[in-house]
């Protein structure tokens, strides 16, 4: 249970309040790659911690986060042109160019210095893997490049999807972080879907009804584990990294690729999913691949032209009770990443937690809240680098395991959930 006065440092994220400034000590997913497909594309709207902005790719391929509007009058730039370098308002000419500075004004007379006076907010945006990254910080403090393990494989092994929930980041990110559901929840995945089904380990997810929850922190975020029982007296581990302030990465099963997530505000009642996939050892098949762009696994359908899911809370989620009562799915919502959005969404825009009644599967979720607010305030009052801004502590890998009921599984995290490109992952 939190105060209100608690809630809001963890849920706002807007410009001056200590949670914007966390998010603006990170480099961020902003769009995907295919959003600005080729040099001189049409640009592309977004917000992003309550900040309306303008993406493009000029004619010499350099990419630009601005200001949405024109210093002039305030037209959005989105109906400008971009040629030349620069991207040009469609109301009366004035020119930009990526980093924001006004490099034309038609109207002014020849020799004239004004447009040198002329400067939009602009971000850098950066490809890395088929996702564009800005950081909104002050440039002094800008960070290295991050150094997540599926930025940094080979093309073919990756894929990356996005989806707009319409709820505050933190409770669709306390989803990525609360492994007790999956047996729930997520339970007719765990059987049928071909990015899931077919691993040794579902059958300890769906047995054990009763996780043990262990929280143990690393240097930029937490490792949380969940023990079921598991054969011959073992247990069975599942560990999901979280590195601060919104990256979590689910532990694999089989050989199946492995999965995760960003979450991104928006707004404070809005978040994009950033969600991945990789093998860290082999090209995806084409199989897998298809399966991702068809909404499998933790990826999901789309309403045509948009990154909404096409099943959303205006169609109910496209919910099938028959299919609920008849056991063919537990919550009668299709598809891991709809059934998620389906129950964070229900809780409203922004969830009142002085009224929740948290359980000991809790844990994950209570110490990141702690480390969330502790890392802002410390930020604000301190001036403190937060953890998950050192490139160090990306290289982290979720695990599945099977270990003796005596051996505790941080005995093993210096084997298996460090990020070592070309190493096989542990999983079952």
């Amino acid at each position: 249970m939190l105060r209100q006065e608690q809630n809001d440092v963890l849920t706002q994220t807007s410009p001056g309040t200590p949670g914007g400034r966390l998010f603006r000590s990170y480099w961020l997913p902003a769009l995907l790659a295919e959003e600005l497909p080729e040099d001189g594309a049409p640009p592309v709207r977004l917000k992003l911690l309550s900040e309306r902005l303008l993406a493009f790719r000029d004619s010499e391929g350099r990419y630009g986060l601005i200001d949405e509007f024109c210093a002039h009058r305030g037209a959005s730039l989105w109906f400008g042109r971009n040629e030349e370098g620069g991207l040009r308002c469609a109301y009366h000419g004035f020119k930009f160019d990526v980093t924001g500075q006004c490099v034309e004004v038609p109207s002014e007379p020849e020799g004239s210095t004004f447009c040198t006076r002329v400067k939009l907010t602009a971000y850098p945006l950066v490809l890395l893997g088929d996702v564009l990254w800005t950081y909104m910080g002050p440039p002094e403090l800008q960070p290295p490049l991050p150094e997540f393990e599926f930025v940094r494989v080979a093309p073919e092994q990756s894929y990356t999807s996005k989806r707009w929930q319409e709820c505050n980041w933190l409770q669709a990110l306390e989803g990525g972080i609360d492994s007790s559901h999956v047996s729930f929840l997520h339970s007719s995945g765990l059987r049928d879907d071909p990015l899931f089904k077919g691993s040794k380990g579902n059958e300890y997810n769906l047995n054990d009804l009763r996780p043990h929850f262990e929280v143990v922190e690393n240097d930029g975020g937490l490792f949380v584990a969940a023990r079921r029982n598991a054969d011959e007296g073992n247990y069975y581990w599942r560990v999901t990294p979280w590195v601060m302030p919104n990256f979590t990465m689910v532990p694999p099963r089989g050989d199946h690729p492995v999965h995760g997530h960003f979450w991104i505000p928006i707004d404070d009642e809005n978040c994009w999913v950033f969600t991945f996939d990789y093998h860290p050892t082999r090209p995806l098949t084409q199989a897998e691949r298809q399966a991702m762009i068809d909404g499998h696994g933790v990826h999901n359908e789309y309403v045509p032209g948009t990154y909404r899911p096409r099943a959303n809370k205006d169609n109910d989620y496209l919910m099938d009770r028959d299919a609920q009562r008849r056991g063919d799915s537990f919550s009668g919502v299709k598809g891991i990443a709809v059934q998620d959005a389906s129950v964070q969404e229900s809780m409203g825009p922004i969830v009142d937690r002085s009224k929740e009644r948290l359980v000991a599967t809790d844990a994950g979720i209570m110490k990141a809240r702690h480390m969330l607010r502790n890392a802002a305030l410390a930020l604000r009052n301190e001036g403190t680098v937060p953890p998950g801004v050192d490139p160090a502590h990306h290289r982290v890998r979720s695990f599945a395991i099977v270990l003796p009921r005596e051996q505790p599984f941080t005995d093993v995290v210096d084997e298996v959930a460090v990020a070592r490109l070309g190493r096989a992952h542990a999983s079952l």
